[in-house]
């Protein structure tokens, strides 16, 4: 699999909700019932938190 370009990291991130901090991502997975299903992370672009599935 290659590394998404510059451009497709922009638009994955910005179609992705955003959290102020991780506790905050980490709140709105168990709020969906889906907190064993999803890990938060910093995102490098925009600097603000984003949950993804593992």
């Amino acid at each position: 699999m290659k590394k998404p370009t510059q451009e497709e990291q922009k638009r994955m991130c910005t179609s992705k909700r955003k959290f102020r901090s991780q506790g905050d991502a980490l709140d709105a997975a168990l709020l969906a019932g889906v907190e064993r299903r999803r890990k938060a992370y910093l995102c490098p672009l925009c600097r603000q938190w984003h949950l993804t599935s593992n």
